[in-house]
């Protein structure tokens, strides 16, 4: 509800120093965006952090599989 109520102010005044029309359609437009934004950015954190995790277990899958074999892991020193 904070972040509708924010979004509404800022919206109200960003839009009001514009002088084109009224604050009320700011204040609508910034809360429509306010409560988005609440709604949007947890998402958006929770798949960073996961991306970052998958990556990260990836990365030490391939280095311990590295230090395990004693290679990097690719067939570039195969011999064919």
């Amino acid at each position: 509800m904070v972040g509708i109520k924010w979004g509404a102010l800022l919206g109200g005044a960003l839009d009001a120093s514009s002088g084109d029309d009224s604050p009320v359609d700011g204040a609508i437009k910034g809360a429509v965006i306010g409560g988005l934004i609440k709604v949007v950015a947890p998402i958006a954190f929770t798949y960073a952090v996961g991306w970052l995790v998958l990556k990260g277990i990836s990365e030490g899958a391939d280095r311990l599989g590295d230090a395990v074999t004693g290679g990097d892991g690719g067939d570039a020193d195969r011999a064919t």
